[in-house]
């Protein structure tokens, strides 16, 4: 494929002093967005950007996903919508963690909408847009199920008899599905369908309910408008089956010393991994202070089939060796040729059969989590169309 590749953007780390180097294709980000939509039955597919657009850079996947033709950004924070304003000027921007005490002017400021989940939340944007002399928009979250954010069902089902909804524009009524994922889980459909009850008592108001795996739901609560996350970024929202999405992240990391140890030696903290025979160990300049998580240890002896953390070199899968530490991750690379690698040569530890669901899954946690846990300190080279 071919595509122009723009490495260490304003502020970025070069690339030669840095212990990774982060792939982020914006082309294939584009692709994903596209696919989703159209697999959303009609419905508008907006973009989730939290999480400084799941470790990719808002200021980078924004404009790309806004050329792609995406018009609704969701945020978590007010902070986060700032930015994506600033990358998109012309998209509708919703802040999903609702609205602090006092903020309500600064969403106005920024042309930002606040996601109102409870009462009160709501009886204070009325009073500010009363104090305005203006309706400005806002989304109303109604809880279906999660028990985390959101008016209750029932509270839900009384919106259209609550005065203060005259006072400012409902442009969106939304919720959350708690395991889309898990195709088969009766819980969707009693989620569609309280849904849908609270939707028909307010005729005109736009609905939205699917993430990333509830587009693909046999349901198809795609409503008028879809809120995709994971699965732009290259996640599987489809768990058991093959991924339809395009990979967009890829990590390298550089070996900073090749060392042989003998048997019996133990490598890394608390000699938790111990060496039986001569093993040879690739010391990589990466940690959990990137962001790669600690969870990924590997904890008992060369040899055992351990769930744990894995590099490829040239394509071969190489374990982890010890406890991941703050900057560095011993590998056990024995079985690569002795010539066939080198000090400051770099290997792959996200790409190719180590994607984000199954880096995940080897360190006992979420694709979610590689992926909003990318550090700070690796070298980025965004590939595609840049803003």
């Amino acid at each position: 494929m071919t595509r122009t590749e723009q490495t260490n953007p304003a502020g970025g780390i070069p690339q030669g002093m840095a212990g990774g180097l982060l792939h982020i294709d914006l082309s294939a980000l584009a692709s994903n967005w596209r696919r989703l939509r159209d697999n959303a039955g009609g419905a508008e597919a907006a973009a989730v950007v939290k999480a400084d657009a799941y470790g990719t850079g808002i200021d980078q996947a924004v404009p790309a996903l806004a050329r792609a033709g995406c018009r609704t950004f969701f945020v978590a924070h007010l902070s986060e919508a700032i930015r994506v304003r600033s990358a998109a000027p012309d998209a509708t921007i919703y802040v999903l963690n609702g609205l602090f005490p006092g903020t309500s002017s600064a969403y106005v400021e920024h042309d930002v909408r606040p996601v109102l989940g409870s009462f009160e939340e709501i009886d204070e944007w009325a009073a500010f847009c009363r104090s305005q002399g203006r309706k400005h928009a806002a989304a109303i979250h109604v809880d279906t199920g999660m028990n985390r954010l959101g008016l209750t069902v029932a509270q839900g089902m009384t919106l259209k008899e609550r005065g203060e909804l005259k006072d400012f524009d409902t442009a969106l009524l939304m919720s959350h599905f708690v395991s889309a994922e898990e195709s088969g889980n009766p819980l969707n459909l009693r989620q569609v369908e309280a849904f849908g009850a609270v939707r028909e008592t307010l005729p005109g108001v736009r609905a939205s309910l699917a993430n990333s795996s509830g587009i693909f739901l046999k349901e198809k609560p795609h409503f008028d408008l879809v809120r995709p996350g994971y699965a732009l970024y290259g996640g599987n929202p489809l768990p058991d089956q093959d991924n339809p999405m395009s990979p967009v992240v890829g990590l390298e990391a550089r070996i900073v010393q090749l060392r042989w140890v003998e048997e019996d030696d133990t490598v890394g903290y608390n000699a938790r991994w111990l060496s039986l025979g001569r093993r040879r160990i690739a010391t990589l300049s990466v940690g959990y202070a990137d962001g790669y998580p600690r969870s990924a240890s590997a904890r008992g002896k060369s040899g055992e089939a351990l769930l744990a953390g894995q590099v490829l070199v040239a394509g071969r899968p190489c374990p982890f060796a010890g406890n991941v530490s703050m900057d560095l991750i011993t590998v056990d690379v024995t079985d690569i040729p002795e010539n066939g690698i080198r000090r400051g040569d770099t290997v792959t530890m996200i790409g190719g059969s180590l994607t984000i669901d199954e880096v995940g899954r080897r360190a006992g946690t979420i694709g979610y989590e590689i992926l909003t846990n990318l550090g700070r300190r690796y070298a980025r080279a965004y590939a595609g169309k840049q803003a």
